[in-house]
């Protein structure tokens, strides 16, 4: 088994409002392990942001949370997250062009 650190990024500018940006979805026969996740916001004012795990359902990780202009959500703060082949990440937020997400993994194959 190979484990391999990596960082995903999603640039959120040319996003439309309430649209759901995929920041990652685990390939097949890899396990992935979440070691953090880091929201910019991008606009001149407040946003809120969601954050959904696609696995046997969709489920919010957060909802609504809001950040602040010129600030960032650490969302991970030093916990980790397992996510199996097939299982998307992804970032939504209220306002266009608003949101740049930087996810930090260890993928094991």
């Amino acid at each position: 088994m190979a484990n391999t650190f990596k960082v995903k990024t999603f640039d959120g500018s040319g996003t439309a409002a309430n649209a759901l940006m995929n920041v990652y979805t685990v390939p097949t026969s890899t396990t992935t392990v979440v070691v953090g996740l880091t929201i910019a916001n991008l606009a001149a004012s407040s946003i809120t942001v969601d954050i959904k795990l696609s696995a046997a359902s969709t489920v919010f990780l957060v909802k609504d949370v809001p950040i602040l202009a010129g600030a960032s959500l650490e969302f991970m703060a030093g916990n980790k997250m397992v996510m199996e082949a097939g299982n998307t990440i992804s970032v939504i937020s209220n306002t266009a062009n608003s949101a740049d997400s930087t996810l930090s993994i260890m993928e094991i194959t």
